[in-house]
């Protein structure tokens, strides 16, 4: 029957009700249609799997205005690299229209997004691209913040600011100056090179630094065998260690009966050479066992560079292998998640060598740091110092 018959304003209110219902549905049709096409992006696979509708999806996000971009960022929360791509795709599309009509971005938003180590770290690093595109002051403001964050971009620029200003307190003749710009970049700095370039004048300045402290490297080991690995069948087979690490039990091995040897490495980056320390064997086996005390249950990264064929566990769990040989060693050559739980944790390794005589393959090593995500050392806990002799 319509408002015919009802008073005009009575009339008048009823309609603006009705009114304000349809603006209400049909901004709530256009959220759900933003969640729609967020979903229909992170649910893109491999070989083509919702590829069509993830295109239909970021054509339609590229249209959003400048309110849809943050959300487009927490949108990189745990998606698919496949996924960060197109919505990073939707992002610089919505920001560049932004910039180009208006000359500005949400930086008040942007800036706000970007101190939240909880979300993305390549969300957050793209936030910080755009933000500084309007706000040059922002690098400034935020950088220095960063020495410790999450990012490892973030905390690369933020070691990378103290380095120049120690080098020109160096060469303005403030030594002290220098030595404390010095410790407070390698408090944060987590890459090889950034750490050399830190090491070294701090060492010409007299100043002592512990490598294998400061990266996390594991030094004292336990090693049994060899067993054996001649054409490669070493790989696969389970030998004792593998069901139980008992550092008093003897074996029998390639070259007769082996036991566990405690052993220990001065090398700063914290490399085994298993040739130097026991013999260079070939076709052969070794297992190395050490034990992690965690002050709690945790995640963690074991990042591990050996030039053999290696498998990884630890308590009990198998969490990588790499059945490959001589493609080079260098630091954080594997990068493995695991979990510690809180005590005593027990950290298994499997390498094997294989039977090659050329010079180039005779590198029988490893080493293996336990770190957090950004590449920060995670020291072993003093409290529960013991060797554990179980799973």
């Amino acid at each position: 029957m319509g408002f015919r018959g009802f008073p005009f304003a009575v009339r008048s209110q009823a309609a603006a009700v009705a009114c304000l219902g349809i603006m209400t549905v049909a901004g709530a049709c256009l959220a759900a249609s933003f969640d729609d096409n967020i979903k229909a992006i992170r649910a893109v696979g491999s070989e083509g799997k919702g590829h069509a509708a993830a295109i239909s999806a970021v054509k339609e996000l590229s249209l959003g205005s400048a309110e849809s971009l943050v959300p487009l960022l927490k949108a990189f929360d745990d998606a698919s690299p496949l996924a960060v791509n197109w919505l990073r795709g939707a992002f610089e599309t919505v920001a560049d229209r932004q910039l180009k009509t208006t000359g500005q971005l949400p930086a008040e938003n942007l800036q706000t997004f970007i101190k939240d180590t909880s979300r993305s770290a390549e969300a957050r690093r793209l936030a910080y691209e755009w933000l500084i595109k309007v706000d040059r002051t922002a690098s400034d403001r935020l950088i220095p913040g960063m020495l410790r964050d999450a990012s490892p971009e973030f905390r690369r620029d933020a070691v990378q600011r103290l380095i120049k200003s120690a080098k020109t307190a160096q060469e303005d003749k403030n030594v002290e100056q220098s030595a404390t710009l010095y410790r407070q970049a390698l408090d944060g700095a987590v890459d090889d090179d950034q750490v050399n370039a830190i090491v070294v004048p701090l060492r010409e300045m007299g100043q002592q630094v512990d490598l294998q402290k400061h990266f996390g490297f594991l030094t004292e080991w336990y090693l049994a065998g060899p067993f054996d690995n001649t054409a490669f069948k070493g790989f696969d087979i389970v030998y004792p260690p593998e069901k139980s690490v008992d550092l008093t039990a003897k074996y029998e091995g390639k070259e007769g009966e082996v036991t566990w040897r405690r052993l220990s490495t001065t090398d700063e980056y914290g490399v085994f050479n298993i040739a130097k320390l026991t013999s260079p064997y070939k076709g052969a086996v070794m297992y190395a066992t050490a034990n992690f005390a965690s002050d709690k249950a945790r995640p963690v990264e074991c990042r591990l560079g050996t030039p053999n064929a290696w498998k990884l566990w630890v308590n009990g769990d198998l969490v990588f292998g790499r059945d490959e040989y001589h493609r080079g060693t260098q630091l954080d050559q594997y990068r493995v998640k695991a979990r510690l739980r809180s005590g005593n944790n027990t950290i298994l390794l499997k390498i094997c060598q294989n039977e090659q005589t050329e010079e180039w393959a005779q590198d029988y090593k490893y080493q293996i740091r336990v770190c957090d995500s950004t590449g920060a050392a995670i020291l072993p806990s003093p409290a529960a110092a013991k060797v554990s002799s179980a799973n």
